[in-house]
């Protein structure tokens, strides 16, 4: 049997990348995916690469209304929720002395606020059981330079996992965060061979992770196999915040 036959996930920012393959490989161990994005095209090209049993539904994960639109979709077309993934977000640079009001609100307004509210407007279509996981940073984890903003942004979803944990336990909805290390997306592609080779100098293991590496963490996470794991942040890194 599939580990998500006759489920419903949600997956925000899901047109790209780690989320992209995480829906896709959702579908093909038989759930039913509704995915988003804030741009039509990007979202009607996720929603062909899936192929099959997907929605795409356009939402801004900040924007509180279009969470309010996404699960009236969810809920006329399938009725609930058994799987959350939180995965939109963003990401910007600024040393401290630099930072502005803008890059600050920014940041926190979708990747604080934002998984918040996804996350909360939910609540009232899941499933008892269910899974919500967040992708949050292994930048969370670290000190790295120009990135306190986008380090507190995904920092705070740690805390909403142990929180909500004992928010939603009599409900026995599960919630953990993945904290991705250096991930072959669209990020690395602008970036000259100098400045990859930069990155992976600084993985134990040598080389960037797969989209698809997230994905399986994810499927792990949304499935029964992880049935008596909740409140746990995982590092999927290559070891690079760990050694």
């Amino acid at each position: 049997m599939k580990k998500l036959e006759n489920k419903v996930a949600v997956i925000t920012g899901a047109t790209s990348g780690m989320a992209l393959a995480t829906a896709k490989l959702f579908v093909e161990e038989g759930a039913y995916v509704f995915i988003t994005g804030r741009r039509q095209k990007e979202l009607d090209e996720a929603v062909k690469f899936i192929g099959k049993n997907v929605t795409g539904v356009i939402c801004d994960s900040s924007v509180l209304a279009d969470l309010d639109h996404l699960y009236e979709v969810v809920k006329i077309e399938k009725g609930h929720i058994d799987v959350l993934f939180a995965s939109a977000g963003t990401f910007a640079f600024a040393p401290i002395g630099e930072i502005t009001e803008e890059h600050f609100d920014t940041q926190l307004n979708t990747n604080a606020k934002g998984t918040l509210f996804t996350v909360q407007k939910a609540l009232p279509l899941f499933n008892e059981n269910g899974s919500i996981i967040m992708t949050g940073s292994i930048a969370a984890l670290q000190g790295n330079a120009n990135m306190s903003v986008y380090s507190a942004s995904k920092a705070a979803l740690g805390v909403y996992a142990k929180c909500w944990t004992s928010d939603l336990k009599l409900r026995g909805i599960r919630v953990n965060v993945i904290h991705p290390g250096p991930i072959d997306t669209a990020i690395f592609a602008p970036l000259t061979d100098e400045q990859k080779a930069a990155y992976i100098s600084h993985v134990p293991l040598g080389r960037v992770g797969e989209p698809e590496e997230i994905a399986t963490t994810a499927l792990f996470l949304a499935s029964d196999d992880s049935s008596y794991i909740t409140g746990i942040s995982i590092s999927v890194d290559g070891g690079t915040a760990q050694v």
